[in-house]
């Protein structure tokens, strides 16, 4: 298998973990608080990866720790929780579009912090992409009711693009593993007292135990945080920055997945929106930096 059949599985593979996140974190909401939820997420992610992390981390520079943290705050952390905080108001359309900012905000956090130069097909195809998530969700309705709780997701795609600059420029060289098992463990590590705090640990000595809800929560955290940013570390480190961050475009597709196995409906214009996004991923794919 050449390396650019290798970059699309992996892109595949990620749109399907990533674009089930939504529903997940919608089941795990359900009895749950945003801050269990992000908690238990981050917390069964680090557990996941934990014989990864001993292994990894007495291969790591000491002066590498710090990098490796921070990537995991921007990348994993504060995303976490922003996205739970949003989800308890805002619908998943309204989520999934402002979603699809992170690789606008990826290609300008290389610009301004790093000066990495900015090319004209790669700007084009964002924008073409971007104009294709937003066409896809206003076929199926936008609430703007909530726009004030859209500001999180915002902020959470900043730290996304952030992340995706910082290990672009400053943590190649080092496995995906290796990243991903570091930046988690001290994720987990942050997370836990939020967890104790919250009131988790009485609701699992309640009388009704929401399993669908725990559940959901570890699933996303073993496959959502764990499996995929590792994953994620690969594509960066394999197929750059930009195709990396275009993975967001295709969680509408998957989106639509749920839908079809819900029994919507699915219109020819969003079809088209679909081709739209994918051609977007291709332009970026084939500019040259």
């Amino acid at each position: 298998m050449n390396n650019r059949a290798i970059h699309w599985s992996i892109f595949l593979l990620l749109s399907l973990t990533w674009g089930s996140s939504f529903i997940l974190m919608k089941i795990g909401l359900q009895a749950l608080s945003p801050y269990q939820v992000a908690s238990l997420r981050l917390l069964s992610a680090g557990v996941a990866l934990l014989p990864f992390f001993i292994k990894f981390i007495r291969q790591t520079p000491l002066n590498k720790i710090p990098m490796i943290i921070l990537s995991g705050i921007l990348g994993n952390l504060l995303p976490a929780y922003l996205f739970c905080i949003a989800e308890t108001r805002i619908d998943s359309a309204l989520a999934g579009i402002l979603n699809s900012l992170v690789p606008l905000m990826s290609l300008l956090a290389g610009f301004f912090l790093f000066r990495a130069p900015i090319v004209k097909q790669q700007l084009l195809g964002i924008c073409v992409g971007l104009l294709g998530v937003v066409m896809l969700f206003a076929v199926k309705g936008v609430d703007a009711g909530y726009w004030y709780y859209g500001l999180w997701i915002v902020v959470a795609t900043i730290c996304y693009g952030l992340n995706i600059a910082l290990v672009h420029h400053h943590l190649k060289g080092y496995s995906s593993l290796q990243l991903g098992s570091i930046a988690l463990f001290f994720c987990a590590v942050f997370a836990l007292p939020v967890l104790l705090f919250s009131g988790f640990f009485g609701i699992l000595s309640g009388p009704a135990i929401p399993w669908s809800s725990l559940a959901a929560s570890v699933t996303l955290g073993i496959l959502g945080s764990g499996v995929a940013s590792v994953l994620f570390y690969i594509l960066i480190n394999k197929a750059g920055a930009m195709f990396a961050s275009m993975v967001t475009y295709a969680l509408p597709v998957v989106a639509i997945g749920w839908g079809l196995l819900a029994g919507e409906q699915i219109s020819w214009l969003q079809v088209l929106c679909l081709c739209i996004i994918l051609l977007s991923v291709y332009t970026v794919n084939k500019a040259k930096r």
